[in-house]
């Protein structure tokens, strides 16, 4: 398996309902949200002078570590193998993981991605509960997405800018400003980074504990498992841990508690969602792609699709995915291949008479023609079946395009919005989790008395 997709983090659903100003409105929202010195929110923002910006993350670094040894429970600096460590893996990172040294090694965009996903499944790989991450692994994210981030901050475009000089008419002369799309999302995503971070270290003294499932062991505080309730998790995920609760349930205050953080998490994992959906459909289609699809967007969708979409006049996704009878994630994701790749080819066809125009305005120039039709259809059928199998893995459009990809600005923040996608799911599922357990064990009580 490619390592940009190893972990569990890597394969959520995108979703294409929401847009890039979702992300924009974002960097207000989150504004007035409170962390430590040391969270992300506090890094140094992108909007400066490309010439500096990355001695400023080090200098952060350094202040980090300065603090962290005036703490009296960390009073050691990093040691001479995390520098060591550290050292390997940005070796890595430009040899383009190539330990040869003969430039055969993928592209830096890719090896950037691929670095942000290990240290993802590195830091939170076995992080399985609603608890605070260890010192040592937050130290390890901030201080590691710290140098990853920075290379963002040499990302920035050319725009014209009329400067007054004394005693002469202004002048017109070009100056560099953040890429636009690295300046509204990385904010955005560096602020759901310390949200998260937050949500996990709000759970530090709790009323509900962890079992290993199937433990009988003897430190186990239930006593024994049988009439526990057992949350609703599907059986390839038996590696979780169990959450238990006491036999009188959760406090009022813990239950809002609970949920208070399940919204959080829940708006975060939308907003991740969206951001990442609009760096993937901004990305370049590989030619491997296209070569690798059939002429007609019938031949991929199906006979049984493709007549209901041009039956109808009012077309129902939720009534064809029911008639389709999908039992497993993998045919939803087979199905998922399909209708994306009949989707890119009735745009192709639609787009043919406006190959310099975006899709938007091929739509309105061509509504109601029927590639644009059966696209549109296509588009709407492909955020169902996301929305009914949320935990859907990337397709291969979405995988072709990360594997291909070249923009080094695109491949940091589509990594980093679709590893702390990942993480908010599992917020979400760990806290509905200890709340199933809890309304199981109240009705078990009720049912008793």
């Amino acid at each position: 398996m490619d390592s940009t997709h190893s972990g569990d983090s890597s394969g959520y659903c995108r979703t294409n309902s929401e847009t890039s100003a979702f992300s924009e409105q974002l960097t207000d929202d989150f504004n007035s949200c409170s962390s430590d010195s040391n969270s992300p929110v506090c890094w140094p923002a992108t909007a400066r002078s490309p010439f500096r910006p990355t001695l400023s993350r080090f200098r952060a670094i350094g202040h980090n570590h300065k603090v962290e040894k005036e703490d009296k429970l960390n009073d050691q600096k990093p040691t001479d193998l995390e520098l060591d460590m550290m050292k390997e893996r940005f070796s890595k990172l430009l040899l383009g993981e190539d330990m040869s040294g003969s430039g055969k090694g993928v592209s830096t965009a890719v090896t950037v991605s691929n670095a942000i996903t290990n240290l993802y499944v590195s830091v939170f790989g076995q992080h399985q509960r609603l608890e605070p991450l260890y010192p040592d692994k937050k130290r390890m994210w901030k201080r590691e997405m710290t140098c990853l981030l920075s290379v963002c901050d040499y990302i920035v475009e050319f725009v014209p800018a009329s400067q007054n000089l004394q005693n002469r008419p202004s002048m017109e002369m070009m100056i560099s400003q953040p890429r636009s799309d690295i300046d509204i999302n990385l904010p955005a995503l560096i602020k759901l980074d310390a949200l998260l971070i937050e949500i996990l270290d709000s759970f530090q003294e709790t009323e509900f504990w962890y079992d290993e499932q199937g433990s009988m062991s003897g430190n186990s505080r239930s006593g024994s498992f049988r009439g526990i309730p057992q949350p609703q998790r599907k059986e390839e995920k038996w590696w979780l841990p169990l959450p238990r609760v006491s036999a009188g349930g959760l406090s009022e205050t813990a239950k809002k508690h609970l949920r208070q953080k399940r919204e959080s998490a829940n708006q975060i994992h939308k907003a991740a969602m969206a951001i990442n959906s609009c760096i993937l459909s901004d990305m370049t289609v590989p030619h491997s792609y296209i070569a690798s699809l059939p002429k007609s967007g019938k031949t991929s969708v199906g006979d049984t699709i493709y007549r209901y979409m041009m039956s109808t006049s009012r077309f129902i996704p939720e009534h064809l995915l029911d008639c389709l009878n999908i039992s497993s994630e993998h045919e939803a994701l087979e199905l998922a291949d399909r209708i994306e790749a009949s989707m890119f080819i009735w745009k192709q066809k639609a787009c043919s008479n406006y190959p310099k125009s975006s899709w938007e305005t091929v739509k309105e120039h061509m509504e109601g023609e029927k590639n644009v039709v059966l696209a549109e259809r296509a588009e709407i059928l492909l955020f169902s079946l996301k929305q009914r199998f949320p935990e859907l893995a990337q397709t291969t459009l979405d995988t072709s395009k990360i594997q291909h990809n070249k923009d080094v600005g695109q491949a940091i923040l589509e990594s980093y919005s679709r590893v702390l996608e990942g993480l908010a799911f599992n917020i979400v599922g760990w806290i509905e989790d200890v709340l199933f357990v809890d309304k199981s064990m109240s009705s078990q009580e009720e049912e008793e008395c």
